[in-house]
Order: C-alpha cells, then sequence, then structure tokens
C-alpha cells in the first residue's frame, strides 16, 4: 500500500481532486474550474494547477467528462481523458469501473462503458459501509445524483445515464449550472403568473447568489452575461427572465422570485426522491445522507420528508472540519480514493 492516493473527478465543467493518507485521512481537497467543452487543454490545465498543490505515487480516477460535446461520443471521452491523465500522472493510475473495481489503462478499451459517468457509484459505495439505510442525495452544480441504500447495500437501478434518467436516479439540475428555464417553464411574480422565458439568461447559482445559499467558492462556472457575480448582477439576470429589468422592482422582490425558482427545483428533486422512497416496504430507520455544493438543498428535502439529516462530511476523516468539508464538496474524488487504497473494489 502506498502512502498518498489522490483520487480525481473529471467533470464537465470542474475536476475534483482529494488527497488520502493510507489510512483513509483526508490531506486536502480542492476543485478547479475546468470548462472541458472546449477543448482538452483546459483539462491539461486544470490537472498542472492541482498538481502545483497536490503530490501522490498512487491516483485513482473517475469521470464524467466524457459526455462533453467535444468528443464524437462518450467512447471516445473516455479514451482520450484517461490518455490524457495516464500522460500527466505520475505513479500508480487507476481509472474506476463501478462493479468491476479498478482497472490500469491497458484495461481501459475492454472497460470503457463501466468507467464512464461512474463516479455517483463510488459515492455510493463508501456511504454504504457507513450507513444500512438511506437515500444518498448529492446535489453538484449541473447534476443530482440520488441512490437507495438498505441493508447496507446501494439498490440502483440504472448504471447508464440513460437508463438513470428515466428511473429519475439522475436528475439534471444542479445549484450552478442549470438555466432556470429548467426549473420553471410559468413562475409566480409580484402575486401573477408569468412565462418563464426560453433563453440562457441566468443559472441557478444567480438564485443562490440571491437566496445567500451558495458560497462564491462553490461559484466558478461563468455568469450567463459574463458580467459579475454580485447580488445586484445576479437580480438583473433573474429579471430578464421574465421579461424585467432589475430597476423595475426592488432588491427583495427579486430576491423573493429566486426563492420561488429555489422552491421550484426543490419540488423536481422531492419527486424524485418519493419515487425512491416508494420502493422501500417501509420507512422505518431511513435517513438522508447529502453531499455536493447544493448539500443546504439537501438538507431542506430532508426536513420536508420527515427524515433524519447526515451530510456526508460526518463520514469524511480529515485533520480539520474545513478539509471534511471541502472533501464533501469533491466527494467522488473523495470515495474513489478511499475504495482504491483500502482495496475495496473488486479488482479486475
Amino acid at each position: 500500500m502506498t502512502d498518498t492516493c489522490i483520487g480525481w473527478d473529471v467533470g464537465g465543467a470542474h475536476l475534483k481532486a482529494v488527497l488520502l493518507d493510507s489510512d483513509g485521512v483526508v490531506l486536502a481537497a480542492t476543485q478547479v474550474y475546468c470548462p472541458l467543452w472546449r477543448g482538452l487543454r483546459e483539462l491539461e490545465f486544470a490537472i498542472d494547477n492541482i498538481l502545483l498543490e497536490l503530490n501522490a505515487d498512487q491516483h485513482a480516477v473517475t469521470m464524467t467528462g466524457e459526455l462533453a460535446d467535444i468528443f464524437a461520443n462518450r467512447h471516445e471521452g473516455v479514451l482520450e481523458i484517461a490518455a490524457t491523465l495516464s500522460a500527466k500522472l505520475h505513479g500508480e493510475v487507476r481509472y474506476y469501473a463501478g462493479k468491476h473495481g479498478f482497472v490500469t489503462k491497458d484495461r481501459i478499451e475492454q472497460h470503457w462503458a463501466d468507467i464512464a459517468s461512474m463516479n455517483w457509484f463510488a459515492s455510493v459505495q463508501y456511504v454504504a459501509q457507513n450507513v444500512q439505510k438511506a437515500l444518498f442525495v448529492d446535489i453538484g452544480s449541473t447534476t443530482t445524483d440520488i441512490a437507495l441504500i438498505e441493508n447496507g447495500v446501494p439498490q440502483t437501478m440504472g448504471f447508464t445515464d440513460a437508463t438513470r434518467m428515466q428511473c429519475d436516479e439522475l436528475v439534471y439540475t444542479g445549484v450552478v449550472r442549470t438555466p432556470l428555464m429548467a426549473m420553471a417553464q410559468k413562475i409566480p411574480f409580484a402575486g401573477k403568473m408569468t412565462n418563464v422565458a426560453a433563453e440562457y439568461f441566468a443559472t441557478a447559482a444567480d438564485v443562490y447568489s440571491l437566496t445567500g445559499d451558495l458560497d462564491l467558492a462553490d461559484n466558478m462556472a461563468e455568469t450567463a452575461d459574463g458580467a459579475k457575480k454580485t447580488m445586484q448582477a445576479s437580480a438583473c439576470r433573474v429579471a430578464r427572465m421574465i421579461g424585467c429589468d432589475a430597476a423595475d422592482a426592488p432588491l427583495t422582490a427579486w430576491v423573493e422570485l429566486a426563492n420561488t425558482f429555489k422552491r421550484a427545483q426543490l419540488d423536481q428533486i422531492k419527486q424524485a426522491l418519493l419515487k425512491q422512497m416508494s420502493f422501500l416496504t417501509d420507512h422505518i430507520g431511513l435517513q438522508i445522507v447529502g453531499a455536493g455544493a447544493g448539500t443546504f438543498l439537501v438538507a431542506e428535502l430532508a426536513e420536508q420528508l420527515g427524515l433524519e439529516y447526515h451530510a456526508v462530511s460526518e463520514f469524511i476523516r480529515g485533520f480539520d472540519k474545513d478539509t471534511e468539508n471541502r472533501a464533501a464538496v469533491c466527494f467522488p474524488a473523495y470515495a474513489v480514493a478511499y475504495l482504491s487504497i483500502s482495496d475495496s473494489g473488486v479488482f479486475a
């Protein structure tokens, strides 16, 4: 067993990395903005940036970035991302292949479909080692992953994005990059229902900047108009969604509209959670475990459903709370590193 391991989670918009020691304790955790749709050079720059801070002789990699539209298909995406990581990282590099555990670069072609978009399963495998009965909910910048755990075993129906979207285990909504037109087509404002513009005028980050829920450190994506991330700038963008200017109403009105969009997003995720709960014979002992930049939403959902809530940071060991919380935002990277050093997977 090596002394340290970096877990890498290669997303389409962010690169996340968590450094663990051989006992699974977090030494450091970081994420950098990585708009992969602009090209693989963005990934190369992001890796170089992280390697200035973190060093290890073992690496465990998971990904969702193969979905980026720079690739002709997911197969090509997995191969090109893996080739980039293998060229950049020194030491042992292994790729997480879900139920097949970890594979080296010479097995990637054989297991590419098992590697594609499997970061959520690493998270669920880790959580299942710590809780017997739970709904694991990871709300990130772009998507929400939901997985039912019963008797300490993941009870997932889908293992591809397509099947997970069909069964509401993957909900394409997040707290940073989601366009507001995807949250609601109609929204109440100033006592009247109004249509929502089908335009990329504002994102979830504007909503949660106005509500005060989103830390600036978790808001790395560019704004819809390329302008600043201040409250006033967010109000301008949200106002455009209903055909207004920010000057048409006081800031408090735009904060209230943001809270209305928030309630719409909460309801969307809640419906998916209720579907998963319907598969249980009883809800005795059921808890919700929240991860990702949107843990504040998971906590609110648990309260609405009357379920015990635990932040995933409670199951992470770091040398201080801040490190544990940062690892929780990068949870798939933490989970894949932990599974790697503990040999919890079935290694191919």
